[in-house]
């Protein structure tokens, strides 16, 4: 007999994961090396670890081991908020009139308001035991600069933020948090740094990028003393850190025999839609089981769907390592139009590789239908989705309208990264109507792919 499915399904504290799990370990074809911008050579450990605390450099380099233990306290303070619901989307199922299951993977219960504390608090961790004075980083739509300002908090550590320069303007109170926390905040570019100087000079006027915001930290981080930079996404040790995710969603639906047909995810630069999918993309890479994997990204700045695979520069700055991945150029600076934090111009090299053996589908959605996709989920499900988010509410819901044509009853789960409390500046562009659609040209992609870095 089945069991009842609840509407929220929690893990006990002892069913939480002990281990993150390392999805590169199972792939016969890893993701290619990270390549030093000087002599193109695969980075060392000794290179990396100039910019990344040693055991976060060490984790980026280990492609064999497939599970970490995760250190007690990190663990500890995991349990502040994990394990984290799964949520069987009863309400909303039953507005569609869909014969689909519908669940969704929340990680907005804790005060960043998102998944990126999994790794914030990791990352900060780490660097205390090493013994430094701080770290540096950026920050696009502002949860990951919120959650690493509350992670160094914790464990008084100096944490210094470079904020996309239209997510600084639009979103006063994400940067107040931040501050809240002791965090000091740059809106980038900035002129407090050399590449900020140059690319404030190179692009007048410019709204910023990810990719400045970078290339900022780094430079911040490699000319302070006892500093470190720290990235929220992107990174292998990112994935590695949010395999939580996916651990205790999959630890959740077999706990009532459920077996998802459909996993969907936002994806900008690849943690949360890595983490989510990392156990289930394990499964499918051992011949254990099989999925239907789709990572969703904004219309405007469509990495997978129209980038091109190529080693390219993580930054705009052209000063961090190069990587093997789906990328619009790393001079590509995305609408400041867009709303979400997707903005960044690649994607994680383990995501792309795995999207490139066919594993992961790729779907591009453009924003004001994914407003309108959060707008009807927080009036049915009762929660104010990110708008990050909402680019796999969109898919979601549109998956769960097939099966009703068709009648197939699928088990569709999709990551509800966090909430949108402080996206109510892009909330009321969208209702006052004044929300648009930009997607980039042809021409503007290939003068992108143009400048990308010249790698044999």
């Amino acid at each position: 007999m089945e069991k009842k499915i609840p509407y929220k399904i929690y893990l006990d504290e002892q069913e939480m994961p002990r281990q993150w799990y390392n999805v590169r370990a199972d792939m016969k074809k890893k993701p290619q090396p990270l390549l030093n911008p000087g002599t193109l050579q695969p980075v060392t450990l000794e290179e990396l670890s100039g910019i990344f605390c040693e055991e976060l450099a060490k984790q980026e380099l280990d492609d064999t081991t497939p599970y970490f233990d995760i250190p007690d306290e990190i663990r500890n303070f995991y349990k502040m908020y994990r394990p984290s619901p799964l949520v069987r989307a009863y309400c909303l199922e039953e507005k569609l009139q869909t014969p689909a299951h519908i669940y969704y993977k929340f990680e907005g219960n804790n005060t960043s308001g998102s998944h990126k504390l999994n790794s914030a608090i990791a990352q900060a961790y780490y660097a205390k035991k090493q013994g430094l004075k701080g770290v540096t980083t950026e920050t696009g739509a502002g949860q990951w600069g919120t959650a690493l300002s509350m992670a160094c908090s914790y464990l008084d550590l100096d944490c210094q933020v470079y904020m996309v320069k239209c997510s600084y303007e639009q979103k006063p109170f994400r940067r107040e948090v931040m501050r809240t926390y002791g965090a000091q905040v740059t809106s980038s570019p900035s002129m407090n740094t050399e590449v900020g100087r140059r690319i404030n000079a190179e692009f007048p006027g410019t709204t910023g990028s990810l990719g400045c915001a970078i290339s900022e930290a780094v430079e911040a981080a490699t000319t302070q003393q006892g500093y470190r930079y720290v990235l929220g996404s992107v990174l292998a040790q990112v994935l590695l850190h949010q395999s939580v995710i996916g651990l205790e969603a999959k630890a959740a639906l077999d706990k009532y025999g459920v077996k998802a047909d459909m996993i969907i995810g936002c994806a900008g630069g690849g943690s949360n839609l890595g983490g989510l999918i990392s156990p289930f993309a394990g499964q499918m890479l051992r011949g254990e089981a099989d999925y239907e994997i789709i990572a969703v990204e904004p219309a405007s700045c469509p990495s997978l769907t129209r980038g091109t695979y190529a080693y390219d520069f993580c930054d705009t700055g052209k000063v961090c390592p190069l990587a093997k991945m789906y990328t619009l150029g790393s001079g590509f600076i995305p609408s400041a139009n867009h709303a979400g934090g997707l903005r960044y111009h690649g994607m994680s090299s383990t995501v792309s590789e795995l999207y490139d053996q066919g594993l992961v589908k790729a779907r591009s959605v453009e924003q004001t239908e994914v407003f309108k996709a959060a707008q009807y989920f927080a009036c049915v499900e009762g929660i104010l989705p990110a708008p990050e988010s909402s680019h796999a509410i969109k898919v979601a819901i549109d998956e769960a309208e097939k099966c009703k044509e068709t009648g197939a009853a699928k088990n569709i789960v999709f990551g509800l990264t966090g909430t949108g409390y402080f996206d109510m500046v892009a909330y009321q562009r969208y209702n006052d109507g004044e929300m648009s659609d930009y997607i980039p040209t042809d021409e503007e992609l290939a003068a992108s792919f143009a400048q990308l870095p010249k790698v044999e």
